[in-house]
């Protein structure tokens, strides 16, 4: 089923569907509103994983509307930002419909993940963003342990690996992640919402990892956001999503 862009609920703001799914939604005035929750979460990742407003360099594994790239580049101007995006014709008809801001430092290449990544240089990035679907689903290969090192590898000694990963309870995808993350990084944070941690939903749950991971500055957004969520680190990671086996 080809892309397709809609208006949204919000006045000036538009959705697009892939797979007859909302995918993303971009306010082109307002780049700072989020209507999605899981970007929201990301965003709040976004937010503390440096000093406020300096530039990140950002390596973004999924693209769609590019939302939580004009995202990091209003919140972060000068960012050098990289967006992995198979879908040739969906970049088009974005560029067309909504077209990113002039000097944004966004590149969009026309390549997959799992093989774009393996071009990106060592160290070259402060922040991976893994959201990419096919079907409704995160594409295993991007949760293996190949892409996985690769994500490690272009990280900085203090780079910062956020995931985007759809589950429902018990969580087979999520422990899978966290079993296969916990092999490569020094720390796993877990946010998710009530609703789906109550096993009524499926949901987006957002896996951080990385070394001395700001955990007290994401408690804080996660419970004074407009839809709060709930912050797993350290142990209660593994109480609540361990006993997987990470993927290949």
């Amino acid at each position: 089923m080809p892309a397709e862009i809609r208006d949204g609920d919000r006045p000036g703001s538009f959705v697009l569907w892939l797979d007859g799914r909302a995918q993303s939604e971009v306010d082109l005035a307002d780049p700072t509103w989020l209507g999605f929750d899981y970007m929201r979460r990301i965003a709040d990742v976004l937010d503390v994983a440096g000093p406020v407003g300096e530039p990140l360099r950002v390596l973004h594994v999924g693209g769609a509307a590019m939302t939580l790239p004009r995202y990091v580049a209003h919140t972060r101007p000068r960012s050098g930002q990289v967006v992995l995006e198979p879908d040739g014709s969906l970049i088009e008809e974005v560029r067309r419909l909504l077209p990113l801001p002039p000097r944004s430092g966004i590149k969009v290449r026309p390549v997959d993940g799992a093989s774009g990544i393996r071009a990106v240089r060592d160290d070259a990035m402060d922040v991976v963003v893994l959201d990419a679907f096919a079907g409704g689903a995160v594409p295993p290969e991007l949760l293996g342990t190949a892409f996985l090192e690769q994500a490690r590898r272009v990280l900085g000694e203090g780079g910062v690996l956020v995931a985007n990963v759809s589950d429902r309870a018990p969580f087979p995808v999520v422990r899978s992640a966290v079993a296969g993350v916990r092999a490569l990084f020094a720390d796993v944070v877990v946010g998710a919402e009530p609703a789906t941690l109550k096993g009524r939903r499926e949901g987006n749950l957002v896996l951080v990892a990385g070394a001395d991971l700001p955990v007290d500055a994401l408690r804080r957004r996660a419970a004074s956001g407009a839809a709060p969520y709930r912050i797993f680190a350290g142990t209660p990671v593994l109480d609540t999503f361990g006993g997987g086996h990470s993927l290949p």
